[in-house]
């Protein structure tokens, strides 16, 4: 795959044990065809095939076993292309996508991904996984103080359950149910931290090992999976410290995201929001409160942390942004006032969809070594995407989490502590078991070390950001300290924004000497900053929605002998005054050891001084990892003071490799100081895309423009992605934009006809560039066909034939058609006489259409022949022929039956069963 890093976790490992593993009940079994498509050559693979409900043709991939309901999205792709986000069937296994009018033939190397790791195959077993044992980082130095431990406040718990509320785009409403952890009150007034789950499974059936479902609500004989009671021991730690906790349940959005084009993230942040406005209204009116509440000491608003794990933490990202900048009336779930401000948030194994940070509220994003689920690390972009956005003074921290998985964060999705039935989401082939995350390895973390590590920096990040505790911020921000609560897990951090300023930047047009720019997201392996090739990932590198995306770039460094210096100089000098040294990210390859630079800066004046050296060693990593992560390395400014140089006017950074050989990535490098400043948000321009649905009429060319709304304040600048419905490609400008303006426009003219097509989305995908906010990122204008479904026929060409002669049918429609009809027809049992046979008929013809031999012999019928016909645009019709055999054996007449039928191969109730006889030869 190319714009995306593939994480090689074989289809197996990904589906592994999963007849043990949870996964949705099945409510409707697929008929399982051997032949998906309708022609021995067809372009597609095994496991897919084309078909239609009501003229809509869709594309559906039918799994071996059911996949877990999980927090990355299920995307169709085909080469470096995505296709789209398919809809999942209630069995866990079908995935259906509407093809549009993209052909067969323009869909070579289909895949099923989920964050970079493919559904649909298995990996290629010539990629090695790494080392057989993998190596632990070294400990890190103990902080001052360790946000892990205990306070000594005594606390109350319980949960409250409200009327639920109906949210935009969703049929059903969402419970208002959470889990409160406080301290005991009176207590004053303290800080709050809300909590809020990923996307799970919803409900389970007592007793049962594997039943679970995603309904909602749901279905008699089942439960609610409690997975808001996940976080007990996060809350525990924080209500002993002095903080009100709570964390919402989220079931109703979990099972209805999968039709919102945004996955959840607005429905989440209402949801978020309109529990918000609950406890500010408790705060004015203690009496109205739920009991627990009563009991807990008073919530201040004034200062709110929000805790989100998985889709959770997207969906507490999009609550922050939508306090600040006011989402579009007609897509929120909270239209009331804003009684609350919300100071920070943690982002535990986040997914990002809309690679949509908000740049001035400061957050912690939790990347989990392990994670099976939203594996390539998105999160990263919480970090990454914030650079230039807004004022820069927000901290932005990453923390690696070396053996950590996606699950166990929450202890209703861990097996064994759960109620309902859970598993480990990173799972490998047994055959070659993952050297760093699987059970039992050094570096793998037990459920019960990575749930106190991640409740550990939870902690940590409450006290910067809600008590302002500067202590704790080297566990945060890249000063290589750790917390021993969280030991033995191996953590690392980076970090922007706080008291960084400068920023040498690879984007923006910086001239690069001595090593290569490159990108982050492209479809050229020689422009692509990780060759597709390469085992494992990056995750500065996860792909958005484009095969190749402008501005994300990094500097890549390799070299084969020591002394070249790579030499970074930005279109304007950088100002390092007030700085105490320089913080660079640089990413070094897995597993490798004692890569060395010498850093040295030239000022205005050609002043130049090397700053000192510094050391990188590789995380530990295999195929199945992202693990190609930047580590912060310091290096002090004090050299390029003694040596005279204005450090108000920097012009160039220099690093100078000093190990034999080796490979680097410079993600920048920023001017470092301690402390954190004030953090104030800026007023910036929001950018929201909608969709227009029309019908494209029977006549004439309409000029269509594809809605953005630009609300908020003053100016900033996006980059628009515009998307061809054909080819996927995209061709993309940089956009100002300006509250109320009409500067995104993109017109789409659709041309009337009286043919027989497919519904075409012309879309476009939005990312903000620099002092701008974007909320809804992907919209577009979507053309449906108003031309009705032409009639499909079966009928006889040469029904009665002598051995040696092919039976024939013709499929036909009566008019022709703008786009492929696929109809599937099957061969039904005889219902009397004597029935053709395997061996009857053409060997190889049964080999293309069925998958199956001819021996052992027996009825045609018990082949498996359900075969898909392809009428092709602007043809009327398509053969169906069966070529006999001519034996030398006596015998009676012999037939076959076939019928036309729906999706699931029964015949259709209205349709003929026809019949061919074959007749010995004389």
């Amino acid at each position: 795959m190319i714009g995306a890093r593939r994480i090689c976790v074989s289809a197996v490992a990904v589906l592994a044990a999963l007849a043990g593993s949870p996964g949705p009940a099945q409510a409707q079994q697929e008929y399982e065809p051997q032949l998906l498509s309708a022609t021995g050559d067809s372009p597609l693979p095994p496991g897919w095939r084309i078909d239609g409900t009501g003229g809509a043709r869709e594309l559906v991939w039918r799994a071996p076993k059911a996949v877990p309901m999980g927090d990355a999205r299920v995307e169709f792709r085909t080469g470096d292309r995505l296709l789209g986000v398919p809809r999942p069937a209630r069995d866990g296994r079908t995935f259906r996508l509407a093809l549009g009018e993209t052909r067969p033939e323009q869909l070579p190397g289909l895949q099923v991904t989920a964050a970079g790791r493919r559904l649909d195959a298995a990996a290629d077993g010539t990629h090695s996984s790494g080392p057989r044992v993998a190596r632990r980082p070294a400990q890190a130095p103990a902080n001052g103080v360790d946000p892990g431990r205990a306070g000594s406040y005594r606390t109350v718990s319980g949960g409250y359950d409200l009327d639920p509320v109906r949210l935009p785009g969703f049929d059903t409403p969402v419970e208002m149910t959470a889990e409160v952890v406080a301290p005991k009150g009176p207590a004053g007034s303290r800080p709050l931290a809300l909590f809020l789950h990923g996307r799970h499974d919803t409900c389970y059936k007592p007793g049962s090992e594997d039943d679970v479902t995603g309904d909602w609500p749901c279905a008699d004989g089942y439960k609610p999976i409690p997975s808001h009671l996940g976080y007990l021991r996060d809350q525990q730690l924080l209500a002993s410290q002095g903080y009100v906790t709570v964390s919402i349940s989220a079931n109703g959005i979990n099972a209805q995201d999968w039709q919102a084009e945004d996955a959840g993230a607005q429905a989440r942040s209402s949801l978020v929001r309109q529990h918000l406005a609950r406890w500010a209204g408790w705060t004015a009116h203690r009496s109205s409160a739920p009991a627990v509440v009563r009991e807990a000491a008073g919530a201040d608003l004034s200062r709110v942390l929000l805790v989100g794990h998985s889709r959770g933490g997207e969906g507490v990202n999009r609550a922050a942004m939508d306090s600040l900048y006011p989402p579009p009336a007609a897509e929120d779930g909270y239209r009331g006032p804003v009684r609350w401000k919300v100071r920070g948030t943690v982002l535990v194994g986040p997914t990002i969809f809309g690679q949509n940070p908000v740049a001035d509220v400061p957050s912690v994003t939790l990347l989990p070594g392990c994670d099976g689920d939203v594996s390539d690390l998105q999160g990263e972009n919480f970090v990454d995407g914030t650079r230039g956005i807004g004022r820069g003074t927000a901290l932005h921290s990453a923390v690696y989490m070396v053996g950590a998985n996606h699950n166990y964060f929450n202890s209703e999705w861990t097996p064994g502590e759960a109620v309902a039935p859970a598993r480990d989401d990173f799972s490998t082939d047994p055959e070659q078991p993952d050297p760093v995350c699987t059970p039992g390895a050094a570096t793998r973390l037990t459920a019960v070390q990575q749930h106190r590590a991640g409740a550990t920096y939870i902690a940590a990040a409450a006290r910067l950001f809600l008590a302002g505790d500067d202590r704790v911020r080297p566990l945060l921000d890249g000063s290589g300290k750790r917390a021993p609560s969280a030991d033995p897990a191996r953590v690392l951090t980076h970090a922007v924004g706080g008291r960084r300023n400068g920023g040498f930047l690879p984007d923006g047009g910086a001239k690069v000497t001595g090593a290569r720019l490159c990108s982050a997201i492209d479809p050229d392996p020689d422009v692509a900053c990780l060759d597709p090739e390469t085992p494992g990932s990056s995750p500065h590198f996860a792909w958005w929605e484009t095969s190749q995306e402008t501005g994300r770039s990094a500097v890549d460094l390799k070299w084969s002998a020591p002394g070249t210096a790579a030499r970074i100089t930005p279109t304007e000098p950088l100002s390092l005054r007030d700085s105490q040294k320089l913080a660079l990210r640089v990413l070094v390859p897995p597993n490798t050891t004692g890569t060395k630079f010498d850093v040295s800066v030239t000022d205005s004046s050609d002043r130049r001084a090397t700053l000192g050296s510094v050391v990188a060693d590789g995380l530990p990593g295999s195929a199945n990892t992202a693990s190609y992560w930047a580590q912060e390395l310091r290096v002090p400014l004090s050299a390029a003071t003694r040596a005279g140089l204005d450090l108000r006017r920097v012009k160039s950074l220099e690093l100078t490799p000093r190990s034999r050989s080796g490979q680097a990535w410079l993600m920048d490098a920023w001017g470092w100081a301690p402390g954190m400043p004030a953090v104030k948000a800026a007023a910036l321009p929001r950018v929201d895309v909608g969709r227009t649905i029309v019908e494209e009429g029977d006549s004439g060319t309409r000029t269509y423009r594809i809605p953005v709304e630009i609300s908020g304040h003053g100016s900033g600048q996006v980059r628009v992605y515009v998307l061809d419905p054909d080819s996927g490609r995209s061709e993309n400008r940089l956009v100002t934009v300006r509250p109320g303006s009409d500067a995104i426009d993109v017109p789409v003219e659709v041309e009337g006809d009286t043919v027989y097509g497919d519904d075409v989305a012309h879309d476009i995908a939005v990312k903000a560039v620099r002092g701008a906010v974007v909320g809804k990122h992907r919209g577009g204008l979507t053309v449906e066909n108003d031309d009705p479904e032409p009639a499909i026929t079966l009928s006889p060409v040469a029904d009665r034939v002598t051995e040696g002669e092919t039976l024939t049918w013709r499929l036909s429609v009566d008019a022709p058609t703008a786009v492929d009809i696929w109809q599937p027809v099957r061969v039904l049992p005889v219902t009397e006489g004597a029935e053709l046979s395997t061996k009857d008929v053409d060997p190889q013809w049964l080999q293309e259409w069925s998958g199956d031999v001819p021996d052992p012999e027996r009825p045609l019928s018990d082949a498996s022949l359900w075969v898909w016909l392809n009428i092709p645009p602007g043809s009327t019709g398509v053969d169906f022929a069966v070529p006999t055999l001519h034996d030398q054996v006596a015998e009676p007449a012999e037939s076959m039956r076939v019928a036309l039928t729906d999706r699931h191969a029964e015949p259709l109730p209205d349709g003929p069963v026809l019949t061919g006889t074959v007749l010995d030869k004389p």
